[in-house]
């Protein structure tokens, strides 16, 4: 079986910074594209940053030049680091990969959250 875990989230002020981490564990071959997504209160989830194994980058139009998604391909783990932090990120922050296991089967796995919230 396969997790994602998420962690990083908290309360910061507006203009803040703040670092998300999420670390793929368990039955894992390779992992191919890594996603970042939010979803705020009466919205829909939306695509914030991806980034493939090779590590080709992108990201939504609203927080381009202020977050930035890397990737550590020998821990597994997908980092988001969002600058110059604006109340409208508030959201849950969900880590999303295409994960492939032994067998090179492949399926998509989410985490559980991470609340962000920037206060104005």
């Amino acid at each position: 079986q396969v997790q994602l875990v998420e962690s990083g989230g908290g309360l910061v002020q507006a203009g803040g910074s703040l670092r998300l981490s999420c670390v793929a564990s368990g039955s894992i071959f390779s992992i191919n594209a890594m996603v970042w997504h939010r979803q705020a209160p009466g919205k829909q989830r939306e695509l914030v940053a991806r980034i493939t194994r090779a590590g080709s980058t992108n990201y939504a139009d609203s927080v381009k030049g202020r977050f930035t998604i890397s990737r550590d391909n020998a821990k597994n783990t997908v980092y988001l680091q969002m600058n110059s932090l604006k109340p409208e990120d508030t959201a849950v922050y969900y880590c999303n990969a295409d994960i492939v296991s032994y067998d090179l089967s492949h399926q998509d796995y989410w985490g559980q959250g991470t609340q962000v919230t920037v206060s104005s």
